[in-house]
């Protein structure tokens, strides 16, 4: 069985070297569908709880909301560096409170300081799920990622091959100890 959530982001990139319309700084508001799959959890009788999958994928995925991801390639990004350099933003304000934990992948390296990502490919729906994806595999047995972002839509199922130990009480992973990180409860 599955549970199911969604997760919203605003973010602006542009397709360097696109002959089109995407070719120009645009912004999109996108959202991702993720399906999590396993045995229902006899405590609590789900899955895995939906506020906790959000929880779980937004403390990585944040790092693309109200971010510019371009690529790493793009002629835009020292510019754009530069930019916040003079501005005094690169390395952080205190209103920027929005970060999520930095991350560096073989596909994209955030940088939540500076609300920047930067990306091995040009970032359409599908880098997205592949994005996602490997940033979120370890965390959840994820099943299906869906991903749209104006009139754009792709979607990725995955074969889930492990079931994580959870919560009898509330549902969640426990950790590597056997702890619940929500309750307390001890295996």
């Amino acid at each position: 069985m599955r549970s199911i959530t969604t997760l919203c982001i605003q973010y602006a990139h542009r397709f360097y070297g696109f002959k089109g319309e995407a070719q120009y700084l645009h912004g999109h508001t996108g959202t991702f569908t993720i399906e999590v799959e396993d045995t229902i959890n006899q405590g609590v009788n789900m899955v895995f709880p939906c506020n906790e999958i959000k929880k779980v994928a937004w403390e990585i995925l944040q790092n693309f909301d109200h971010a510019l991801i371009l690529r790493e390639d793009d002629p835009l990004l020292p510019a754009i560096i530069e930019v916040y350099e003079k501005q005094g933003i690169k390395n952080g304000h205190p209103q920027n409170t929005m970060k999520g934990e930095a991350f560096n992948t073989e596909l994209a390296r955030a940088y939540p300081e500076c609300r920047l990502v930067v990306t091995k490919e040009t970032m359409t729906v599908e880098g997205m799920i592949k994005m996602a994806y490997e940033l979120l595999k370890d965390k959840l047995n994820i099943a299906k990622i869906t991903f749209t972002s104006g009139a754009n839509a792709a979607s990725q199922e995955y074969e889930v091959t492990t079931t994580k130990d959870r919560c009898p009480l509330c549902g969640i992973a426990l950790d590597d100890n056997g702890v619940c990180p929500k309750c307390g409860y001890r295996k």
